[in-house]
C-alpha cells in the first residue's frame, strides 16, 4: 500500500516504513505527526483518488529529527555600480519523518 501526501506545497509518495524529508513543520515537542492532506491511496487491488483530498484519510509518521541542507549562495551584482553587490546565503531546514501507518 502506498499514498501520495501533500505537505509544504510539495507531494511525496510514501509507503509504510519509508523515510522522507519534508520542509520544516511547526511541531513543538511532538514525537509523531499526522499528515492529513492525502491525495491518493492505492493497494494492490484498488485505488482511491481525492477531490482534492481524501476525507478521513491520514498518514501517521514518527519524527526522527531535524536537519539542514547545504548552503545555497545568492549573489546579486550590477556592473559599473561598485556599491551594488549583495551576497545572501540560505540553508533550508528539513524534518526527517518515518511513515508508521497509512489510514484510509
Amino acid at each position: 500500500m502506498y499514498a501520495i501526501v501533500e505537505t509544504g506545497s510539495k507531494q511525496y509518495k510514501v509507503a509504510k516504513n519509508d523515510t522522507i524529508e519534508v520542509e520544516r513543520l511547526e511541531l513543538g515537542k511532538a514525537k509523531e505527526v499526522k499528515l492529513d492532506k492525502v491525495l491518493f491511496i492505492s493497494d494492490k487491488k484498488e485505488a482511491t483518488i481525492g477531490d482534492p483530498y481524501i476525507k478521513g484519510a491520514h498518514v501517521v509518521c514518527d519524527i526522527l529529527g531535524e536537519k539542514r541542507d547545504k548552503k545555497v549562495i545568492s549573489f546579486k551584482y550590477r556592473r559599473r555600480h561598485s556599491s551594488s553587490k549583495k551576497k545572501i546565503g540560505h540553508r533550508q531546514g528539513y524534518v526527517v519523518l518515518k511513515v508508521k501507518e497509512i489510514i484510509n
